[in-house]
């Protein structure tokens, strides 16, 4: 996506206004009601001209930033330097890992968090925790369309499903055993809180039940260690979709339960997650969320390596994919304009049941009298719809075993990848290490190059903006709203992106949420020499 910042003034009211942004490879359309319910989708057309639709040319961004207000009042909003860090810093978290495993420090050394909205409200969600059961860490990047109800119940019921995955033959009949005794539960998960989060995450009585049906399955299987960590993240994700579409389809008197439901179905959610167990790290994605490992080589030289693949119509192996679970009449439909089915972008997600149950079944669902205006519950009708699912929720797992190396993990939804490349998103982060002291590379024996000077010039500029930050996820979504075409850090652009009023944001950013693991090398190198003194195979 380009650097350059599209922004026009609209000179009637934006709230009934249609805007067409194209940014990289993509071009879009949304439609802004009075009732602030948005939806993205393709216009072949431009609304009221029957001309099609072509790539709009953007003016730079100016000095000045104008916005017309409803009441076609101008007025100009300006934010002092201590006004945006306090902006950009609302949504940090940041812990710190103490615990021991076996006796040895964890490889998770701390980990950083934060969020940024452009959605009014925000459709991203992340999630932390702690495996209480094993010795896993586990977190999460949820990224919602369509709303933000699927991207919520994912967040606080996919680690569950995993927990329970992993657990022992015994540890599950002591769960079964405290449910048929009315005892209480063992703890399952310890969740990192943070700030927004709008409910506490813990199991609620309503997706007990599945849970339980869940748990009891794998009961049945008898499998004394439960499953392996890449099994339990696949059957998790995709029995955790499966159980919110059983969910909407059954017969509810609850109206509140019934209408939540509703809207957790009918919208959607891309996910990333990872789990560090040790020195093994697996990582699941289902969408466009994305995950890469910071990498030191012993040179010194730093380097990314991506540990998943977006799921979208530029990925050929997707393409192909969807092609082959189609019949072929429908090969130049399936995708139209790089979407799927020319309405939705990433082609893996929770929920966005519209492109996965039949027709029949969508009519009967809501044909039960609910209100779907007032849910923001969007009915979706692509011409091509032949053979559902188009859509799935089966993730990607890749496994990596951590090497002293790697020194942190970056997971982030697209919001963030739209407008910085992986190796930019290495740099930073390698930046806020060397600025904030943690770790400070041994510059003059790296290889000099034009970049790494830029780099250090660019640096020593944006230092005048304020006071370092103190995460480097609130670094990364600083640079990705504030930098321009060349690479600099542009005071005005950034407040500019942080005061568009919230009818406008999302045309011109994406809700980035960002976590930063880093990991700690002494840990990870004192399991592989202990790793050596072992006899052959217990390694």
């Amino acid at each position: 996506m380009s650097n350059t910042l599209p922004f026009w003034i609209l000179k009637n009211s934006a709230r009934n206004s249609i805007a067409t942004l194209q940014g990289g490879r993509r071009l879009y359309s949304r439609c802004a009601s009075n009732r602030n319910k948005s939806r993205w989708r393709l216009f072949s057309q431009v609304p009221g001209t029957g001309k099609s639709s072509v790539p709009c040319s953007f003016f730079a961004l100016q000095k000045a930033y104008r916005h017309t207000s409803t009441e076609e009042d101008d007025f100009q909003l300006q934010l002092s330097p201590q006004q945006v860090n306090e902006v950009l810093r609302a949504g940090e978290s940041a812990h710190k890992i103490l615990d021991l495993v076996s006796g040895v420090p964890n490889s998770v050394l701390r980990f950083e968090s934060n969020q940024l909205a452009a959605n009014s409200p925000v459709e991203d969600r992340r999630g932390i925790a702690s495996c209480l059961q094993t010795n896993g860490l586990m977190f999460g990047i949820f990224d919602g369309h369509g709303g933000h109800a699927c991207a919520q119940a994912v967040s606080e019921r996919l680690f569950y499903y995993v927990a329970v995955s992993l657990m022992s033959q015994q540890t599950l009949e002591q769960m079964e055993g405290a449910m048929e005794s009315m005892k209480p539960l063992l703890p399952i998960l310890h969740w990192f809180k943070h700030p927004g989060d709008s409910i506490y995450k813990d199991v609620t009585s309503v997706h007990l039940d599945h849970l339980r049906v869940y748990w009891q399955e794998l009961l049945d299987l008898h499998m004394e260690m439960g499953l392996n960590i890449k099994e339990a993240l696949m059957h998790s994700f995709q029995r955790l979709d499966s159980d919110i579409s059983l969910e909407v389809q059954a017969p509810l008197e609850d109206e509140m339960t019934r209408n939540l439901s509703l809207q957790v179905a009918f919208s959607g959610a891309t996910a990333c997650m990872a789990h560090v167990d040790g020195v093994h790290l697996h990582v699941a994605n289902a969408g466009d969320c994305r995950a890469i490992l910071g990498v030191q080589e012993d040179n010194g030289m730093w380097s990314s390596l991506p540990l998943t693949c977006d799921h979208n119509a530029w990925n050929p192996a997707e393409l192909s994919r969807l092609k082959r679970e189609h019949p072929e009449s429908e090969d130049r439909t399936v995708i139209v304009d790089h979407r799927l089915l020319g309405v939705l972008m990433p082609c893996r997600a929770f929920g966005d049941v519209q492109l996965k149950w039949s027709r029949e079944l969508q009519h009967s669902v809501l044909e039960r009298g609910c209100d779907t205006e007032a849910l923001n519950v969007y009915q979706l009708s692509p011409p091509h719809y032949y053979t559902p699912p188009y859509l799935t929720a089966k993730p990607e797992v890749t496994y990596h075993r951590l090497r002293p190396q790697d020194k942190f993990l970056v997971l982030a939804s697209d919001g963030l990848w739209d407008v910085l490349g992986n190796e930019e998103v290495v740099r930073l982060v390698v930046e806020h290490l060397a600025e904030a002291g943690r770790h400070k590379p041994d510059l003059a024996q790296r290889p000099a190059n034009l970049g790494l000077m830029q780099s250090l010039l660019l640096q020593r500029k944006a230092q005048g903006l304020g006071a370092a930050d103190q995460s480097a996820a609130t670094r990364l979504i600083r640079h990705a709203i504030g930098t321009n075409e060349y690479g600099e850090m542009e005071p005005e652009r950034l407040t500019a992106m942080l005061t568009l009023p919230e009818d406008l944001a999302r045309m011109y950013r994406d809700d980035i949420t960002v976590t930063v693991v880093y990991f700690n090398s002494d840990s990870i190198d004192a399991y592989y020499k202990g790793a050596e003194r072992l006899p052959y195979g217990q390694g």
